[in-house]
C-alpha cells in the first residue's frame, strides 16, 4: 500500500503536534508517535474500518481526541482529514 496525505491533513498534523507540545513539553512528539501507530493500524488493513461518508473511512486515535479519515484508491491509501472530535461533523469532508 502507498501512502498519501491531502496538504491540508498534513497541515492539522503540524497544528495538533504544535499545540500539544506548547501545552506540556514532549507532549507534541508523542501525538505524533500516536499518529504513526494509527496510520500504520490503518495501512495493514484499510478495508477494516467502516466508511463515514461516500468512499470515505475513519479510524480514531486511541490516546488523543482525533479521527483519521481517508479514502482507497486503488493500492493508495490517502489520509484526508484529521480532526479533532470537537470539530463540526462537515469539517473536511468535501476534500479528495
Amino acid at each position: 500500500m502507498r501512502l498519501t496525505y491531502h496538504p491540508a491533513a498534513e497541515a492539522e498534523v503540524v497544528a495538533a503536534a504544535k499545540f500539544y507540545e506548547q501545552a506540556v513539553n514532549g507532549l507534541g512528539a508523542q501525538f505524533l508517535d500516536e499518529f504513526d501507530r494509527s496510520v500504520a493500524v490503518i495501512l495493514e488493513a484499510p478495508d477494516r474500518w467502516r466508511i463515514i461518508k461516500d468512499d470515505k473511512r475513519r479510524y480514531l486515535m486511541l490516546r488523543f481526541p482525533y479521527g483519521l479519515y481517508y479514502r482507497l484508491v486503488g493500492d493508495e491509501v490517502r489520509i484526508l482529514v484529521v480532526k479533532h472530535h470537537s470539530q463540526h461533523p462537515d469539517y473536511g469532508m468535501g476534500r479528495t
